[in-house]
């Protein structure tokens, strides 16, 4: 009685506290994540030593090979439940953890606009940039509210693949940054008392003034619309194999799908945070005018941007079978392929960029003439030996007719390989 008042009431702050593993607090979804990970790579390691296997599949190698992939299936996909509620549960926290740093950074440039103004004394355009930027955070408070299911602040940054969109986060941070210059702007505007000073203001808004940075700002939010579009014609037409991550992660801005740094990312955030620096430092100085981006330094921006967008026209491709062989031991006698044997498929992008994880690669399957084979997980202390990104091993079944078949893969990401024919034997 008294655990279920303190569900139901909070009375108990600490009930969810230590070694939770139950899914309705960030808490227990991070904790029991955790330990369904560990659990799992203990039970793969086990495997793949030999440990574990009950006596009536240790002396046939297919039939140990068949029970260990399934076993080790089912336990990821355990791993992945729980991956995904930690995921939903991490979205939600960030939506409080966004606006903590929303609001840090009003307190920051409140701290140094005070710091600045010792012997210089508090200006207008002080006041200005102060209420500009706790409008922008009231902004993003309020809409980190309606989104805070989705991330908070960072839901429009955050892709179709739940991962952390590089041209997305580019093109709002010009945006924010934008809308701050022109509110201060428009806060030096209500309280100029002179019609010159009016004047200069409005003046200052000329495009003449900022052309430079209103061109950065057309050509990164037209890149952030072009690649969304780029990558979805891609992925219906099977050119470009995309899976969904469980959560986003700073480190996306930088990396491809599978966690490696891309060169077209990581330019395409250090110019444009480059730029981005520059321009906040031109309207500290000039709080009268928009931020007049040198025409050098936006041309370097331009060209960043046409780097990124010919980067993600060059990444990916369709998966390949290049070759279907029979799998040959050491001591067996060269023949050809018959039921029950196992066969080798050789080629190229089976296993796509974010599909590393077991849950994945128990997904994928290859179509034997109008069977479809699941392929076994072989496992090896660290990792997996097959399914592999260049080569797969699957047994071929007694459903098979003999003759001629076709040998298909399918992805974890739903892409299909091209038909490479076969003959079966009896």
């Amino acid at each position: 009685m008294a655990v279920q008042e303190a569900r139901q009431g909070g009375a108990d702050p600490a009930a969810h506290e230590g070694g939770c593993t139950c899914g309705d607090c960030p808490h227990g979804a991070r904790e029991g994540h955790r330990r369904a990970v560990a659990a799992f790579l203990v039970k793969r390691d086990e495997y793949a030593t030999g440990q574990g296997l009950p006596a009536a599949v240790a002396h046939s190698a297919s039939a140990s090979r068949q029970w260990v992939s399934e076993e080790l299936a089912q336990a990821a996909e355990a791993v992945a439940e729980r991956g995904r509620a930690e995921g939903a549960a991490w979205l939600a926290r960030l939506r409080q953890r966004t606006a903590v740093v929303v609001w840090a950074g009003v307190v920051v440039l409140l701290l140094v606009q005070a710091l600045t103004a010792i012997g210089a004394g508090w200006t207008s355009a002080r006041t200005a940039g102060l209420l500009s930027a706790v409008l922008v955070a009231g902004a993003l408070t309020a809409a980190s509210w309606f989104h805070r299911a989705r991330g908070g602040a960072l839901a429009p940054v955050i892709g179709e693949d739940n991962r952390l969109s590089t041209s997305r986060a580019v093109a709002g941070s010009w945006v924010l940054f934008l809308a701050f210059a022109v509110l201060v702007l428009v806060g030096r505007l209500a309280a100029a008392s002179g019609h010159r000073e009016r004047d200069a203001l409005i003046d200052g808004l000329e495009l003449a003034r900022g052309a430079g940075v209103v061109t950065v700002l057309a050509v990164v939010c037209g890149i952030a619309v072009l690649v969304r579009r780029v990558v979805g014609l891609r992925v219906q037409g099977q050119r470009l194999q995309k899976v969904r991550a469980h959560r986003p992660r700073a480190a996306d801005l930088l990396t491809d799908d599978s966690g490696r740094g891309s060169f077209a990312d990581i330019q395409y955030v250090v110019m444009n945070g480059v730029a981005l620096a520059f321009a906040a430092v031109r309207l500290a100085r000039r709080p009268d005018q928009l931020p007049d981006l040198p025409w050098g330094l936006a041309v370097v921006v331009l060209v960043s941007a046409g780097t990124y967008l010919a980067g993600k026209y060059a990444e990916g491709g369709r998966p390949v079978i290049l070759s279907v062989v029979r799998a040959r031991e050491a001591g067996d006698l060269d023949a050809p392929i018959r039921t029950g044997d196992d066969i080798e498929i050789r080629g190229t992008g089976f296993v796509p960029a974010g599909a590393q994880g077991a849950d994945r690669l128990a997904r994928m399957v290859v179509r034997v003439g109008a069977v479809n084979v699941h392929v076994p997980l072989v496992p090896v202390v660290g990792g997996f030996d097959n399914p592999t990104d260049d080569l797969l091993t699957v047994p071929v079944p007694a459903e098979v007719e003999p003759g001629r078949v076709d040998v298909q893969v399918v992805t974890a990401a739903g892409v299909e390989t091209n038909r490479y024919t076969v003959d079966i034997t009896e």
